[in-house]
């Protein structure tokens, strides 16, 4: 009897033991998490490439081609799901296929020729897109651009799901042929608590001034990436943050454009023919009767700009897939809009289209 309950007792031990090394493990990872975190201030500086001379000037009366478009890291293809938009896929994409669909997507980028490119999901560092530098990428690809970079995703290693996602070092990029005077990067409200907060994504705003040759005034240039897998509220703070933004413009005279993936659709918008099956991802809806009479509001609402990643498009059936409109533009009423399309591409390489807004200063 003694002998068994000194089994016991040992027994006991080991588990005791094992149990507060998994605790201390844990414990000192998160600790370090907590440690490093990416903790950008309300506003910080952008550094611009000093070095680049661009001569082109934009007046008032000038035909503005921009196009907004999320990247998916260059790993989101036909091939991907995911498993955050109930997929199952963590590692969607091997190094080939990255380099395959960014090679795609410069080649796209190539044929709009775009005057000023909002960019979201660039990839500076990560296991996801296999250490690609695709913001180094798209500069080299690009030279006639001044780059303005914010990041808006860093975390040394995230642990889940299993494979775990890694390392992620990732950001909003905005390329213009113009030259930008300044840039800004704003922190938007990060509706997550630690311990979560510490995988999550801290999101921003990108606020860029261009001279308005011949006057005063300023085009000033907002790319963002709102909220997506929040309650709701996360997308109701930071929309009111870019509100407030844009507003405070506007009242200056600037011509101001916002472009990005808002992960909402307009309410001025129809989007009825892109329905929201039960059980998959639900895009948000913006209120554009919350924003002063100032702005308008522009998504193509004949075509979609985002899919879902729940499973692959290649080889679904695509009459019954989830479709979403989320990519578009605010512009201040200062400016004429001629037109607004968004660019099919099959969703062959990221799971976002292109949309292009050819515009005029008034």
């Amino acid at each position: 009897m003694e002998k068994k309950n000194s089994w016991i007792k040992n027994t006991l031990k080991v588990i005791g033991i094992f149990v507060l090394a998994i605790v201390l493990l844990v414990g000192g990872f998160f600790g370090y998490l907590t440690v490093v975190e990416y903790n950008p201030k309300k506003e910080e500086k952008i550094a611009l490439d000093e070095k680049k001379d661009f001569s082109k000037e934009i007046s008032v009366g000038d035909e503005v081609t921009l196009m907004t478009w999320n990247l998916g890291y260059g790993a989101l293809g036909d091939n991907a799901d995911f498993f955050m938009d109930g997929g199952k896929s963590v590692n969607t994409a091997d190094e080939k296929r990255v380099k395959s669909n960014l090679s795609s997507i410069e080649k796209k980028i190539n044929l709009v020729d775009p005057d000023v490119a909002f960019f979201q999901e660039v990839d500076v560092d990560a296991d996801r897109s296999h250490k690609i530098n695709e913001v180094k990428y798209l500069e080299d690809a690009f030279k006639g651009y001044v780059d303005s970079y914010a990041t808006n995703f860093k975390v040394p290693f995230i642990p889940y799901p299993l494979p775990p996602i890694g390392k992620v070092d990732a950001g909003i990029l905005l390329m213009s042929k113009y030259q930008i005077k300044s840039a800004t990067r704003v922190q938007l409200p990060c509706p997550f608590k630690w311990p979560v907060r510490l995988g999550n994504l801290k999101r921003c705003l990108t606020v860029n001034r261009v001279p308005v040759k011949g006057s005063d005034k300023e085009l000033v240039l907002v790319n963002l990436h709102l909220e997506a897998y929040d309650s709701g509220e996360g997308k109701k703070k930071q929309t009111e943050m870019l509100k407030k933004y844009l507003q405070a413009e506007v009242d200056k005279g600037n011509y101001v454009i916002a472009a990005g993936d808002f992960n909402q659709v307009f309410s001025n918008i129809d989007d009825s023919k892109f329905p929201t099956y039960e059980g998959k991802w639900q895009a948000g809806k913006l209120d554009v009767n919350e924003f002063s009479s100032d702005w308008g509001f522009l998504m193509d609402e004949t075509k979609a700009s985002c899919r879902s990643l729940d499973q692959p498009l290649k080889n679904a059936d695509k009459s019954k897939f989830q479709y979403y409109i989320i990519d578009g533009f605010i512009v201040s009423k200062n400016i004429g809009v001629s037109s607004v399309k968004t660019h099919d591409l099959g969703f062959k390489n990221t799971d976002h289209n292109p949309v292009v807004l050819k515009a005029k200063l008034k």
